[in-house]
């Protein structure tokens, strides 16, 4: 049934408690309730407006209510745009594909999510637009699921579609999910710089105020400070896992290690990240009998004109033949047996760093302390460390290829891999995303 609209003149603070009030109505997992079309289609007809980093920042740089209000407002529109168009791609499937329970439970997790966004009136004070970050604070933490169960979806469907058009659905689904993500965290961010006590209109300086983000973008990522990081990271993961006489590859940073750019610091984490835990995995499993050191990893980062490119190099042996094809699929491939067995034991993943770590307990974790912003990128559900979910490296593409960036991989059978990561340097390439669905009768 569908939710009754309720007047304009509704306040925003009423507005949010009815909101949150639907949050814990508990979505089903049977087959997805029947809708009227004409209201996505309205919906649909639309465009979704692709945005930069630089223009992320912009609102930012010099925090004002009047900005405030203009981002607010920004993502009331493009929220429940983007929602729609997905749900329409999600209705153009073979109807038994949308009644898999794990598809049919993102599937009403989209919808509910739509009808909520889109009856969001016009955000005109500093106090609606709190009593909607509550909400939108509340919907990223639901959809903390929608990963995992789009992933054991597309696995349970996988003879019912080709390969081919089940990797194009994944990748448009979570290409979008990234954009509404990244634009409802950054208006987050920029909602708690401008509560906080620290801050007022037209400020300059704060000495509480970090110059080199701007919400959560990170005006000067540096590729090599980021590679150690995660390097640490996934060297105490390993000796964690495989107990400390455990010989771990050494990781070398060389070439243009000053090299700076402006990006989310939790997505370049996440990649590279997924990229080190393979290489160090490989050259693990491959020297575990050997005496002497394994080779190490090398990592070389180049700095160009309008791009910065990061190469890790390993000697692991290199992709084993019989996975290659199915390398960047969600669906296919000689282990989707155990992959769909270990995402049962995922009920929640956002896609980043935090999900590779442990503390000292062993135990999973909920706070990483690489990430410098607090937010949901930084208080996530953990999975265990030697749980394989074969998602890796095709969600890391779709990160990569977000900000018009590029990931490849070259695998030498018998001796190692190289992986190749080009990032843009300027900040100036707008985000990637489909921004048109179907607009058949469905």
């Amino acid at each position: 049934m569908l939710l009754q609209t309720p007047g304009r003149c509704t306040a925003s603070a009423a507005w949010a408690s009815k909101s949150i009030g639907l949050g814990t109505r508990r979505i089903s997992n049977g087959p997805p309730q029947w809708r009227p079309a004409v209201i996505l289609d309205e919906w649909v007809q639309k465009e979704a407006r692709p945005i930069s980093l630089r223009q992320l920042t912009f609102f930012g740089r010099t925090l004002t209510e009047s900005r405030l209000k203009s981002s607010a407002n920004y993502v009331r529109t493009e929220l429940p745009t983007r929602l729609a168009h997905r749900l329409r791609d999600m209705q153009t499937l073979p109807y038994v594909v949308v009644t898999n329970k794990h598809m049919s439970h993102v599937y009403e997790l989209y919808y509910k999510a739509f009808e909520t966004f889109r009856r969001v009136p016009e955000i005109k004070s500093v106090e609606e637009n709190d009593a909607y970050c509550k909400v939108l604070t509340q919907t990223l933490q639901e959809h903390l699921t929608v990963i995992p169960r789009l992933a054991m979806g597309v696995l349970e469907c996988q003879d019912l579609m080709s390969a081919e058009e089940i990797d194009k659905f994944m990748n448009t689904l979570l290409r979008a999910r990234i954009s509404r993500r990244v634009i409802a965290e950054q208006h987050l961010a920029l909602t708690e710089t401008f509560n906080s006590h620290w801050h007022f209109p037209n400020a300059q300086h704060s000495p509480e105020a970090d110059p080199d983000y701007v919400g959560e973008v990170f005006l000067r990522c540096n590729a090599r400070e980021v590679v150690e990081d995660c390097g640490r990271t996934i060297t105490d993961l390993a000796r964690q896992v495989h107990g400390p006489g455990c010989k771990v590859p050494e990781i070398l940073v060389e070439g243009h290690l000053d090299a700076t750019f402006p990006y989310i610091i939790g997505h370049l984490q996440y990649i590279i990240g997924e990229l080190l835990r393979n290489s160090v995995q490989a050259v693990i499993d491959r020297y575990r009998n050997v005496s002497t050191a394994p080779p190490p990893i090398q990592v070389l980062i180049c700095e160009a004109p309008q791009n910065v490119i990061i190469r890790i190099s390993d000697q692991g042996g290199g992709v084993p033949r019989d996975i290659l094809p199915h390398l960047w699929s969600f669906s296919k491939g000689p282990r989707s047996a155990t992959r769909l067995e270990n995402l049962n034991q995922v009920p929640k993943m956002a896609a980043t760093m935090q999900e590779l770590k442990l503390p000292d307990d062993g135990q999973p974790f909920l706070v990483s302390d690489l990430t410098q912003k607090d937010g949901s990128l930084s208080s996530l559900t953990a999975r265990s460390p030697d749980l394989r979910l074969g998602m890796g490296l095709p969600m890391s593409r779709v990160y990569a290829e977000y900000w018009a960036g590029k990931l490849e991989l070259h695998s030498l059978e018998g001796y190692g891999v190289d992986v190749f990561l080009q990032i843009s340097k300027l900040g100036n390439k707008n985000e990637e995303i489909s921004t048109r669905a179907s607009m058949d009768a469905v």
